[in-house]
């Protein structure tokens, strides 16, 4: 039987269970997909830890867990034009993704694999990859930029932080000392998060001042960007809001198209960007992953792989 991960209380990870169920069917303009990688984000755990967060998330119990998703189309629905048996695709299926199978809309749930595209990778890119990419077109950034990258080593930032480098603006991004010498190798100048950040900014950059923020890690960024001089109407957070974000924008994936993860999708097949793998789990160790993902300096993406 195939299995899906779901919880039906919350408060914990522990609630999370792969259980059986029927094999869903493709209905009309539907596609399903057999997953062979997920990605795990951050939503997944506001989700079952809090109920009024997933009430604002649309969830309801029982409720699966996992938005990504990569894997190969096993039936087409009626209608469907653009994907055929045995294609490799990838995707977002909200809170149903960790599962051997998902059932997406033909249109907008789902897009082509780059055959060069790992699974692990391309099942870790559409929540990051929508976001990355709205976020940082939402302040319009430019060549005389500098830029505070916050969180810059995880899924968002590092996808964020290597887009910044790519329009030729200086990159600064905050991550824990042990991933300094990655974001090094990307281009980035590395500072550790926490109190006075805004002074190891300033002496990290030397002369340079910071004219843009994107912020990945909530409400201290924000405080750091006013403190260094940056125009609010030029920050933009996706983990601060209301009276947090001292009116920053809060532009993220809902922002994000498939043309943008198509993008994205094709510059890391092109090894013209890099989204790291932290970890990899199989789907019966999916708590034990999610702790992962709640203990924090993560490096990249965590997987759960069904095969």
């Amino acid at each position: 039987m195939p299995r899906f991960v779901q919880f039906d209380e919350f408060g914990s990870r522990d609630y999370l269970q792969v259980v059986e169920r029927e094999r869903p069917w493709a209905g009309p303009g539907q596609v399903l997909v057999r997953v062979m990688a997920a990605g795990l984000n951050p939503m997944d755990v506001k989700a079952y830890r809090d109920e009024r967060s997933a009430a604002r998330m649309g969830v309801t119990l029982p409720s699966g867990i996992g938005q990504d998703f990569a894997g190969f189309v096993e039936e087409v629905g009626d209608g469907v034009t653009r994907f055929e048996l045995g294609q490799a695709v990838l995707g977002t299926a909200p809170f149903a993704s960790i599962a051997d199978f998902v059932v997406v809309a033909e249109d907008g749930q789902v897009i082509p694999k780059p055959d060069p595209l790992t699974f692990e990778v391309a099942g870790s890119l559409g929540v990051v990859g929508r976001t990355a990419m709205a976020s940082v077109r939402s302040l319009g950034i430019r060549e005389r930029d500098t830029v505070l990258v916050s969180a810059a080593a995880g899924g968002v930032g590092v996808l964020a932080a290597q887009l910044v480098v790519r329009a030729g603006a200086t990159v600064i991004g905050t991550a824990s000392e042990e991933n300094h010498e990655f974001l090094e190798s990307l281009g980035v100048i590395p500072v550790t998060y926490g109190d006075g950040l805004a002074q190891r900014v300033r002496e990290a950059l030397d002369d340079d001042r910071v004219t843009a923020v994107l912020d990945n890690h909530g409400a201290d960024t924000i405080e750091a960007a006013l403190e260094l001089g940056v125009p609010i109407e030029r920050v933009n957070s996706i983990a601060a809001f209301g009276p947090a974000a001292h009116g920053a924008q809060n532009v993220g994936g809902s922002a994000g198209t498939n043309d943008d993860l198509a993008e994205l999708a094709d510059l890391l097949a092109e090894n013209e960007l890099v989204l790291p793998i932290d970890s990899i789990y199989p789907i019966e160790r999916t708590v034990e992953a999610y702790g992962r993902l709640e203990a924090g300096h993560v490096r990249g993406k965590i997987v759960i792989v069904t095969d």
